[in-house]
């Protein structure tokens, strides 16, 4: 077997695999380079989520025609001058890897002039080689045009996302450079319309307004601490605010995004016992250290950061963060429950001082009934009770007890068990009178009737009688089931029932997840969801599915559960991919409903689960009911 060296072309075109993934890989080098190049206002264009083209303005430093035809080399960089520099590294780029990565795939145009050149040039790349080069008359900057990325290379092409996924992706890698520097203007532009126009801010805070949004901003308290290894400034979010999935996160150092799961838990130990399980909060975190005590050269895209010494860093950004939030009151969340807690009065020694000399007496009325009156209609006619035709005190007491009142009966705890054996006073039959009061103690018992009473157990369970002993049956897991058959039918049949809201619900969720939204609208219309745009990163929320909750901070919590469902990439087969969504979908609904509180709605949901095809099991296999047989019952006494 012969060994080859490979062509320049095809070389490039295997390196571009690891720096050139996606057109926000294009993106975030332009970008970078711009940042780098001293330019204060920078502008991108995007044409078909980056398929098509994707062009980065700037007005920085400019190069000269011998220098732009360099940069595409491979290994070609001003950053770096020895091998000493590599361990000082305080700009963006410096392996000098992306522009010819990028001229690999893709078709590249460059405009450039420097401030001393009266005119510029234009080069242009396709394939490795360079094409033309040419003067013209372009204003001082860079200006480089990307077209037609991954058109020879067909597979790569062919695995890119749809152009709402992937534009996603591009606003994810503007806005991380944006934070990077506060002062300089930028501009995202996408098929003609502008997506994000950022003038240069006064501070951090004003910049996360600018590109976030006023909630995220308002919601952040800012943290600060120098030490000999470190300086750490920025934003980290109140506890109340913390939101699930991990959006607004980022860690900064030397002024270049990194990703750290290290330093993430760091985070997340300064909010134990402040956030509840499953939330993650925002922070905006920016390290400033010595440049030799990091390493940034372990990846090509240069996401990843080696520290010298983590763990000392680890604790110094966990105790920055508690002290912050220590400073701004948010302490152990208190416990309200006091069920099951006995009651101590608060009594001093001087109480017997302030004791009223007389305690107030309260009498009662035995004979009086709260459900009289109740708005059914009058078993005897008011010209018969004007004669006193079954009007004794006792007959008026129970004479409208009704199965109608359940919705105020089944509220009462115990109501049931009191009234079942209640016996009722002989009244004689006369003229228009109609005794229904045995109907009605046949319906209490009925009721009572072992097989149909039901117990809700702090909402979360519902305890019945079953033939061979006591059926426990999950709500959540029950709901979720029952949703899941219905999104399931709703999708093949489009056979969806909306909940309309009282009042529309907004609920800003971001310029890049607006996208997910006009993404899945379809799927989302096909589940019962009535969600409408507003404005470029707010969207109106109109109604939800039958069975969630269309109370407003119950919406809220949803749409962040939303994204994570449409966050996800989605490769396997429709139908696959049908029954995927149901369950996701289901599993969000059971949880964003109200609680169960009435053992009408218990005994409905019980109804409705055991219709569904498999009672037992939800879709993704979890236990929905327990049964415990008498003999078990017996066992425990």
């Amino acid at each position: 077997m012969d060994i080859r060296i490979l062509p320049s072309n095809i070389a490039n075109m295997i390196a571009a695999g690891e720096v050139v993934q996606r057109p926000a890989s294009v993106v975030k080098e332009l970008m970078e380079n711009s940042v780098d190049a001293g330019a204060d206002q920078v502008t991108v264009v995007i044409q078909d989520a980056g398929r098509t083209l994707i062009q980065v303005i700037d007005n920085g430093c400019g190069m000269s025609p011998d220098q732009a035809v360099l940069c595409f080399e491979r290994h070609a960089t001003s950053k770096l001058q020895t091998a000493e520099d590599l361990h000082n590294i305080l700009t963006f780029g410096f392996r000098g890897e992306a522009l010819a990565s990028i001229a690999a795939v893709a078709e590249v145009t460059l405009k450039t002039r420097r401030e001393e050149d009266e005119v510029g040039c234009q080069v242009e790349f396709a394939d490795s080689r360079q094409v033309s080069l040419e003067e013209v008359a372009t204003p001082r900057g860079a200006n480089f045009s990307v077209r037609n990325l991954f058109y020879n290379v067909p597979a790569r092409r062919k695995f890119l996302k749809s152009d709402n996924v992937e534009f996603k992706h591009i606003v994810s890698e503007f806005t991380r450079v944006a934070l990077t520097r506060p002062g300089v203007g930028f501009t995202l532009t996408h098929n003609g319309k502008d997506v994000f126009v950022l003038r240069p801010a006064k501070s951090l805070k004003f910049r996360i307004q600018d590109v976030l949004g006023a909630n995220v901003a308002k919601d952040v308290v800012d943290i600060h601490a120098q030490t000999s290894v470190v300086e750490l400034t920025g934003y980290v979010g109140r506890p109340d605010a913390a939101k699930k999935g991990l959006g607004n996160q980022y860690f900064f150092v030397n002024g270049r995004y990194f990703r750290s799961p290290y330093l993430h838990k760091a985070v997340m130990k300064a909010y134990e016992n402040l956030i509840p399980e499953g939330v993650t909060p925002s922070y905006f975190i920016y390290l400033e250290i010595d440049p030799q005590a990091i390493d940034v050269n372990i990846h090509p895209t240069k996401t990843e950061i080696k520290f010298e010494d983590d763990s000392v860093v680890f604790q110094i950004l966990y105790a920055c963060i508690k002290e912050s939030l220590g400073k701004n009151s948010f302490g152990d969340s208190i416990d309200f429950d006091r069920e099951g807690v006995p009651d101590i009065p608060a009594f001093g020694s001087n109480f017997d001082e302030f004791r009223p000399l007389d305690e107030p007496q309260t009498t009662t009325d035995p004979l009086f009934n709260p459900f009289d009156n109740d708005g059914f209609p009058s078993e005897v006619s008011a010209f018969d009770n004007s004669f006193g035709l079954g009007a004794s005190p006792v007959t008026s007491a129970h004479s409208h007890t009704s199965v109608g009142s359940h919705s105020q009966m089944d509220s009462i705890p115990g109501f049931e068990t009191s009234y079942a054996d209640v016996s009722y006073p002989t009244v004689p039959s006369t003229g228009n009178y109609v005794d229904k009061r045995d109907d009605y103690g046949k319906l209490f018992e009925e009721k009572a009737a072992p097989g149909k009473s039901v117990l809700i157990v702090q909402g979360k369970y519902i305890l019945t009688s079953a033939r061979s002993g006591v059926m426990m049956v999950n709500v959540n897991r029950a709901m979720e089931r029952i949703l899941y058959e219905r999104f399931l039918s709703a999708l093949s049949r489009n056979a969806h029932v909306t909940q309309t809201a009282l009042f529309p619900v907004t609920v800003q969720v971001g310029v890049e997840n607006m996208c997910l939204f006009a993404e899945h609208a379809q799927t989302l219309a096909d589940m019962g969801f009535d969600i409408s745009p507003f404005g470029t990163d707010t969207i109106v929320v109109n109604g939800v599915p039958e069975g969630y909750s269309a109370e407003a901070g119950k919406v809220q919590t949803m749409i962040g559960d939303l994204l994570l469902i449409l966050s996800e990439d989605h490769n396997a087969l429709p139908e696959m991919m049908v029954a995927n969504m149901a369950s996701k979908f289901a599993r969000l609904g059971s949880l964003s409903g109200d609680p169960l509180t009435n053992p009408v709605q218990a005994q409905r949901l019980i109804d409705q689960l055991f219709a569904c095809e498999n009672p037992e099991y939800t879709a993704s296999g979890r236990k929905i009911m327990s049964l415990m047989s008498l003999e078990e019952i017996e066992k425990k006494f």
